[in-house]
C-alpha cells in the first residue's frame, strides 16, 4: 500500500471509529442506570486532555485530519459527564463543570507559553485520567458498567495516531503523548477484560 493511501485509510478509519468510540460506553449506562466501574476524575482530566490537545493543534494550524475527531470526542465525553452526574445525582454540578471547561480553554489560547505549558502537560494529564480509571478498577475489582469495546477502539486510534503523526507534523510532543496513551489504553483494555472474566466466573460458580 502506498504511503499516501495509508495515510489516508489511517485518518479516516481513526475518524470513523471516533465518531462512535463512546456510543458502547454510553449505552451501557443508559442500560444500567448506574455509572458503576466508571471513574468521573479520569472522564474530567480525558475531557481536559483532549481540550488542550485540539486547542494546541488550532492554534499551530495543524492539518485538520490529524485532529478532527477530537471535537467528536470531547462531545461524547460530554452525554457521558452528564449521564454520570444524573446517576450519582450530581447533575446540578453540570453548571460549574461548564464554567470551568469554557474559561480554561478560553485562557489557554491568552499567550502562546500558555498553550504551549498546557501542551507539554497534555501527556501528563492524559495518562493520569487511565490511572485514575486503572485505580477504580483495582478498587472495586469489578468492571461494572465499563466499556471493553470503547476502550479497544481507543486503542485503536491512538496507534493509528503514532503513525500519522510520525508521517506528516512529526511533532514530538504529540508523538510521545500518542504512544504513550496507545500504552495506556491497552493496560485498561487488559484490566477490564480481565475483571469481566473473573465477575463471569463467579457467577457461574453462584
Amino acid at each position: 500500500m502506498e504511503p499516501d493511501t495509508l495515510l489516508h485509510a489511517a485518518n479516516v478509519s481513526t475518524l470513523f471509529v471516533c465518531m462512535v468510540l463512546k456510543f458502547p460506553q454510553i449505552f451501557l449506562l443508559i442500560r444500567a442506570k448506574s455509572s458503576g466501574g466508571v471513574s468521573l476524575n479520569s472522564l474530567l482530566l480525558e475531557l481536559t486532555g483532549f481540550i488542550v490537545f485540539v486547542t494546541y493543534q488550532m492554534y499551530y494550524d495543524y492539518p485538520p485530519p490529524t485532529y478532527l475527531e477530537y471535537p467528536i470526542l470531547i462531545a461524547q465525553d460530554v452525554v457521558l459527564l452528564l449521564l454520570i452526574l444524573h446517576y450519582d445525582g450530581n447533575l446540578r454540578q453540570s453548571l460549574f463543570y461548564a464554567a470551568v471547561f469554557v474559561g480554561g480553554w478560553r485562557l489557554l489560547t491568552v499567550e502562546k507559553w500558555i498553550i504551549d505549558l498546557a501542551m507539554s502537560l497534555c501527556t501528563l494529564i492524559s495518562a493520569t485520567s487511565k490511572f485514575a480509571q486503572l485505580q477504580c478498577l483495582w478498587r472495586t475489582k469489578d468492571a461494572g458498567q465499563v466499556s471493553a469495546l470503547s476502550w479497544g477502539m481507543a486503542t485503536y486510534t491512538c496507534m493509528a495516531r503514532v503513525y500519522t503523526t510520525t508521517v506528516t507534523t512529526g511533532d514530538t510532543l504529540v508523538l510521545v503523548r500518542f504512544v504513550t496513551m496507545s500504552l495506556l489504553n491497552l493496560w485498561v483494555l487488559l484490566t477490564v477484560l480481565y475483571y469481566q472474566k473473573h465477575s463471569g466466573r463467579s457467577k457461574k460458580e453462584d
